[in-house]
């Protein structure tokens, strides 16, 4: 299947949050306790049409099947250089490899956008995604043990880091 990764643009929006919403009753991939709108999405979106911090559609065999962006992790200069990664995946894509792919694609982007490290915040219950990075070379560079609160369930939030070179 050949997967392709171009520039979001505001009319992928809808379909970005209806990826990221299909997430939230699972309470393993997100925070939010429930759905987002596209109303809602438009600042963060805005915040990604600059160059040194993309957000991609991902479509594999021509179909829309995920979404994956760069965020500012600290909004300080010093932190620049560092990223936090989201990858959402499309229900109906999920399994096919897509991830991995996704998390390589970013890492060849980063040295063109100024990027040295990658950082993703990842549940503790949230077993694919922490294998997932965890193969493609991330480590745990720290735990934030019990600060979400889904469902009344409390929920540690693991930090995995990879320094690009």
């Amino acid at each position: 299947m050949e997967i392709e990764f171009q520039r979001a643009t505001q009319t992928d929006l809808p379909f970005i949050v209806q990826v990221y919403n299909q997430t939230i009753a699972g309470r393993q991939v997100t925070a939010d306790l429930v759905p987002v709108t596209v109303a809602q999405r438009k600042p963060w979106f805005a915040a990604h049409q600059q160059r040194r911090r993309p957000l991609w559609l991902i479509t594999a065999a021509g179909q829309p099947a995920g979404w994956l962006s760069l965020s500012d992790f600290y909004g300080r200069a010093a932190y620049q250089a560092t990223v936090e990664i989201s990858l959402y995946i499309d229900e109906k894509f999920r399994g096919q490899h897509i991830g991995k792919k996704s998390l390589a694609y970013a890492e060849q982007q980063a040295s063109g956008l100024g990027i040295k490290t990658i950082l993703g915040f990842i549940f503790g219950q949230n077993q694919p995604s922490l294998q997932l990075f965890t193969k493609q070379g991330y480590t745990q560079w720290g735990k934030l043990p019990q600060v979400a609160e889904l469902d009344e369930q409390l929920s540690d939030l693991v930090i995995l880091g990879k320094q690009i070179n």
